[in-house]
Parts: C-alpha cells; sequence; structure tokens
C-alpha cells in the first residue's frame, strides 16, 4: 500500500517475519529491505517454527535479516550505523504483557517503548523519509496518545490512514511474547500513523509543482 521497491526499509520488531515477507514478494525483491528482530536467532527458532523458512527466503532474496535490535540501541548496530531510511515501520508495538491493557502501569510501558522508537528512529530517517507505526485506535490502546509521542521527538503526523491485513497478503501478526506468542490477535479497528520530521503543511510547501 505505502511501500515501494525504491524505498530503503527498515523494518522492527519483525516477530515471524512475515511483514517483510510479505514486501518481498510484491516488490519480487528484498533487497532494499532490512528486517530486525528482538528475539534472538534461536529464540525466533523456538517460537515461530514454522517461519524459518519464510527467513532463509528472505536472505534468498537480498533481504538483510538482525536479530536482538533493541529500539534504543539499533542505531548503533553495526550493520545500521551511519544508514539511512527512507521508511521506517514498526507494526504493533507492544511492551510485553506485564497487566491488563487498560491498567496504567501497561500503558505508560507502552508509551515508553514507543517514545524510545521514535527517538531513535528520527535519527535514522532521510530528510523527506517517513515514520510508520500501524497500532490499534480503540479504547485502552487509544491511550497511548501515538501522536503526541511523536512530537515530543520532533516527528509529524503525516496521515492516519486505515489498516486492513488483506492488504498485505500472508501478514500474520502475531502476540510475540507469553505462552501464546506464536497465535494471531485480532486486529480490530487500526490505522498506520505515518510521521516525518516536517509539519504536513511544509513538505507540501517543498514538494515540486
Amino acid at each position: 500500500m505505502y511501500y515501494s521497491s525504491s524505498h530503503k526499509i527498515l523494518l522492527v520488531g519483525e516477530g515471524n517475519f512475515s511483514f517483510a515477507a510479505c514486501l518481498a514478494t510484491a516488490f519480487a525483491s528484498a533487497n532494499n529491505l532490512v528486517a530486525t528482530s528482538l528475539d534472538s536467532k534461536e529464540s525466533f527458532m523456538e517460537k515461530y517454527p514454522n517461519a524459518v523458512r519464510t527467513l532463509n527466503e528472505l536472505e534468498g532474496k537480498g533481504c538483510v535479516v538482525l536479530h536482538e535490535v533493541d529500539v534504543d540501541t539499533m542505531s548503533q548496530h553495526p550493520l545500521l550505523a551511519d544508514k539511512l531510511f527512507d521508511r521506517i515501520v514498526f507494526n504493533f508495538p507492544h511492551a510485553g504483557f506485564i497487566g491488563m491493557e487498560n491498567q496504567r502501569f501497561q500503558i505508560e510501558l507502552h508509551q515508553d517503548l514507543v517514545r524510545r522508537f521514535f527517538t531513535t528512529a528520527c535519527e535514522m530517517l532521510t530528510a523527506r523519509g517517513e515514520v510508520h507505526v500501524t497500532h490499534k485506535t480503540a479504547h485502552p490502546f487509544s491511550n497511548w496518545n501515538i501522536v503526541k509521542l511523536a512530537e515530543e521527538v520532533g516527528l509529524y503526523l503525516v496521515e492516519e490512514a486505515p489498516f486492513t491485513r488483506d492488504d498485505y497478503p500472508g501478514y500474520l501478526n502475531k502476540k510475540g511474547s507469553g505462552r501464546k506468542c506464536n497465535r494471531t490477535f485480532r486486529v480490530g479497528q487500526c490505522s498506520t500513523y505515518k510521521f516525518a520530521k516536517l509539519p504536513l503543511q511544509l513538505l507540501v510547501l517543498g514538494s515540486p509543482s
């Protein structure tokens, strides 16, 4: 929907790498993709044994696959340092199941994760690049205040676009942690929030006629 083979794309928090695989299939290549996971490779194989083939296919198409990449330090990774991206994507960020989703403490954990991601992603973005976060919009997820968190680090909302999983064939969103880590979760109402370093009105003014 929003991605092109001409974009240099960094995918963050790829659980089973199915989103990366979807893009690679659409592009017929993955030479422009860097897909990262917080899990170690060993943990990945334990959580998603059926996805090992996906990983091999991605690497065969030229995708750079990196494990144990944290949002705080990803800009310092030896293969990411000094690299800039046109799109940095984090689908359904989640800090783990510490409490109930509507508890203030749990929401603050999620907010801290997203804030730290935005801070680092801002450093790794091309001048006219975009940071994309796909996120549930119903209560209590609306209490994360994604747009405000982005503005705190100098990122501005360009568009909030409805997200439909059917637009990404083969993408399976996974819980990612706990005993049910390999299970999908109901997407429900959600959007892809697109952020840029410049407010929308400045982006429009700076566009070629």
